[in-house]
C-alpha cells in the first residue's frame, strides 16, 4: 500500500466513514484535488472501494442496503412498499426497494444485486421521515401515517390494493399527522377514501382527520380502489364510488396474511 493509500484510509477511519463522496472528502481539506482523483482510480481498479455512482463511493466490505440507497437520494428516503414492511404492516417482500425522491426516477441495481426503484414526486411531498441508525450509517424511512399517505397516493408502489387495505386497517395511527400529510401531497382523492375507510373500519382515533377531511370534500366522485373498475355504489358523505363493496373490504381488512 502506498503512502497516499494509508492517508486515505486513515482519513476514512477518522471521520469513521464506510461509504462517502469525493465532496466529503474535499470538505476535510487533507488530500489535494489530484491526490484524490488518483487514490480514487488507484483503489477503485484494485477492488478495495467501489464506485456506487458519480462520485460515490463505499468501502469494499460495506453492504448495508439501507445506508447505501439512502445515500443515492439523501433527499429522500425509504417509502412505500419498502416501508410498509419495515413498520410490519405487511409481510409480503419486494423484488425491489422503493425509495422516494425528488431525483429522476428509474432503477439502480448495485454491484452485489439490491435493486432500487426511485419514486419520483414534489418536493412537497418529501416529509415525514425517521431517521436510523447513527453517523455514516444512517438511513430514513417514512414514518407509519406517511407510509399510508404515500401508499394511497401511489398504490401502484404499495404490493397491491388488498395489503393497503390490511395495512391501513392494522396500523396505529396519528389523527393529526395524517392530516398534515395529506395536506402535504395534496391529493382530495387519498383523503376522502381514507375517511371513508376511518369510518368504516371505526378507527375512533382518526376522529380528528375526519372532521378535517369533511372540510375537504368536493362534488367529483371518487373510486375507493383506484386501480378497479368504474363501477359499485356511491357513497354521498366522502364521494366515493365502492367498486369494492363494503362487505369485501370489511373481509379485506381483518383477512390474515
Amino acid at each position: 500500500m502506498t503512502s497516499l493509500q494509508e492517508r486515505f484510509f486513515d482519513l476514512l477511519d477518522e471521520y469513521e466513514w464506510d461509504i462517502f463522496s469525493r465532496k466529503m472528502l474535499n470538505s476535510t481539506q487533507k488530500l489535494t484535488n489530484s491526490e484524490i482523483t488518483q487514490v480514487l482510480r488507484t483503489l477503485t481498479k484494485s477492488g478495495s472501494i467501489v464506485r456506487i455512482e458519480k462520485e460515490k463511493y463505499r468501502r469494499k466490505s460495506f453492504l448495508n442496503e439501507y445506508v447505501i440507497g439512502n445515500f443515492l437520494v439523501p433527499d429522500g428516503g425509504f417509502a412505500y412498499w419498502t416501508a410498509l414492511n419495515m413498520h410490519g404492516l405487511t409481510e409480503q417482500f419486494a423484488s425491489v426497494k422503493f425509495l422516494q425522491t425528488s431525483r429522476a426516477s428509474g432503477e439502480f441495481i448495485t454491484d452485489f444485486g439490491e435493486t432500487y426503484k426511485f419514486v419520483k414526486v414534489r418536493r412537497e411531498k418529501i416529509t415525514g421521515y425517521e431517521k436510523h441508525g447513527a453517523g455514516n450509517h444512517q438511513y430514513k424511512i417514512t414514518d407509519i401515517e406517511k407510509t399510508i399517505v404515500d401508499c394511497f397516493d401511489l398504490p401502484q408502489y404499495s404490493g397491491g390494493y388488498s395489503e393497503l387495505i390490511r395495512a391501513f386497517y392494522r396500523a396505529e395511527l396519528q389523527s393529526n399527522k395524517l392530516k398534515d400529510y395529506c395536506i402535504a401531497i395534496d391529493n382530495i382523492s387519498v383523503t376522502k377514501r381514507l375517511a371513508y375507510l376511518s369510518e368504516l373500519f371505526q378507527k375512533n382515533e382518526l376522529y380528528d382527520f375526519a372532521n378535517f377531511a369533511l372540510t375537504q370534500v368536493n362534488k367529483r366522485y371518487t373510486l375507493i380502489d383506484p386501480l378497479g373498475n368504474n363501477e359499485g355504489t356511491f357513497n354521498n358523505r366522502w364521494k366515493v364510488r365502492l367498486n369494492i363493496p363494503e362487505d369485501e373490504l370489511i373481509l379485506i381488512a381483518k383477512s390474515i396474511y
